[in-house]
């Protein structure tokens, strides 16, 4: 398994990880396999969030008796994301895992709350020992600016962002502004949303090609692409041990330039879009 750094915080984590929204809507047994099983196999950053029902009570069965060698990470939402609204959504996001510290604490995406109390309440945690780091999820590059404004260069980890073939409006603005201030960008829903490439298509058909060269599945493929900079990680969702042994055989393919720019080809990232797209 590759691993990249997760922005400043001076640690490297598992370039592919294990996403955890809707895991709590299927078979609870099969997500706690998938999970142990993604963690056998070096996919050990898990990321979840309060907004995501009981995936917090399915992680905190799924690790329990392993948390040294994890990264986690949880979100807290907009709603919640005043100073003190912060704080309590974290010690409810702790108590649920069942763990004293979260090693990343993210606001989900930017809200009415202002950036410096959320921020002020991020630095609180992190002096308590709850969380180790924080960033966002869904923060444009001007969103970015402004963060950096308030909380100070070196401060933001991560900005976690919807990113998949057929979705790369990320790379006009995003990866750069990430690239520059070394933040990590974590890649959700790194297959779409119910939307991967058909391989009827033409795209699909290019990914398949790249796939049978390397003895991969088209998924393993995407999610090397995606992850080709050291900048990207990515956190696809497993519901079953096998589905996580597919992602987690990704963690180790390495294209080609000839193959990223085939891909970049059969997947062009199209014009710079006017909002950043998120689900």
């Amino acid at each position: 398994m590759r691993s990249h750094p997760f922005g400043p915080t001076g640690v490297n984590v598992s370039v592919i990880g294990q996403g955890t929204w809707y895991l709590d809507r299927g078979d609870r047994k099969a997500a706690i396999a998938a999970l142990r099983r993604g963690i056998e196999l070096g996919m050990t950053h898990i990321d979840t969030a309060e907004m995501y029902g009981d995936a917090e009570l399915v992680i905190a069965d799924a690790i329990a008796g392993m948390r040294d060698g994890l990264f986690l990470v949880s979100k807290v939402l907009p709603s919640n994301a005043s100073r003190k609204g912060t704080i309590a959504a974290c010690e409810r996001s702790l108590k649920r895992l069942k763990i004293d510290h979260l090693d990343c604490y993210l606001l989900h995406w930017r809200g009415a709350s202002p950036l410096a109390d959320t921020v002020a309440a991020f630095e609180e945690l992190t002096r308590a020992g709850k969380i180790r780091s924080w960033g966002v999820s869904n923060f444009d590059a001007d969103d970015l600016d402004e963060l950096a404004g308030v909380a100070g260069e070196g401060k933001i980890a991560c900005n976690q962002v919807l990113y998949h073939l057929k979705e790369r409006a990320i790379e006009h603005a995003v990866i750069p502004w990430c690239e520059r201030h070394k933040v990590a960008v974590v890649a959700y829903s790194p297959f779409g949303h119910d939307d991967f490439p058909s391989p009827k298509s033409k795209a699909g058909e290019a990914l398949q090609r790249i796939a049978d060269a390397h003895g991969a599945t088209p998924r393993q493929v995407a999610l090397a692409f995606l992850t080709r900079e050291t900048t990207v990680l990515a956190i696809p969702k497993a519901s079953s041990a096998e589905h996580a042994a597919e992602n987690a055989g990704a963690g180790g393919l390495v294209l080609s330039e000839s193959e990223i720019a085939a891909l970049d080809t059969a997947f062009p990232r199209g014009p710079k879009p006017r909002s950043l797209p998120m689900i």
